[in-house]
């Protein structure tokens, strides 16, 4: 699934910003597993469906950031350690973008998940029956992580 000049220019306009500020972004997101399922979400801004998370914010620690941006795109919380999976370099927008990516097995849900402003669509997906507009990122993590793909260096 192909971003629009649109949508690659909101975002490269965005992480220039947060580059300015801090340099380098870092990222990180959270695989919710329920067997043979994953949780997914759709942004309002960007095409495809993605995992849950966002920018790590100073003062917070990677897996920190990823569990507050799970549990506030789906009302999920973390129960359990979560997996670090990966580290990649996501360079669809800049050079200066990275995602820590957690697979994360032991969660409860706290809270009903309403879409917003943000997140357009939400929901559990078997790996059987995935959204035909999976971004190509989550695409490939999901092979990596279930089919045994090789794990790639670039988001």
């Amino acid at each position: 699934m192909e971003s629009t000049f649109w949508q690659r220019l909101r975002v490269r306009v965005y992480l220039t910003l947060m580059g300015l500020k801090r340099r380098m972004t870092l990222g990180a997101r959270g695989v919710l597993i329920d067997g043979d399922k994953v949780y997914l979400i759709r942004h309002t801004y960007l095409p495809g469906w993605h995992f849950p998370g966002g920018g790590v914010e100073p003062g917070e620690t990677i897996e920190a950031s990823m569990g507050r941006e799970v549990f506030e795109e789906s009302g999920y919380r973390l129960t359990g350690p979560a997996e670090l999976f990966g580290i990649y370099h996501n360079v669809l927008a800049t050079n200066r973008d990275h995602v820590a990516l957690f697979v994360c097995r032991k969660f409860e849900k706290v809270s009903a998940f309403k879409t917003n402003f943000e997140i357009a669509e939400f929901g559990w997906f078997a790996l059987d029956a995935l959204p035909p507009d999976v971004s190509n990122a989550t695409q490939r993590r999901i092979d990596e992580i279930f089919h045994g793909a090789a794990k790639a260096a670039e988001w």
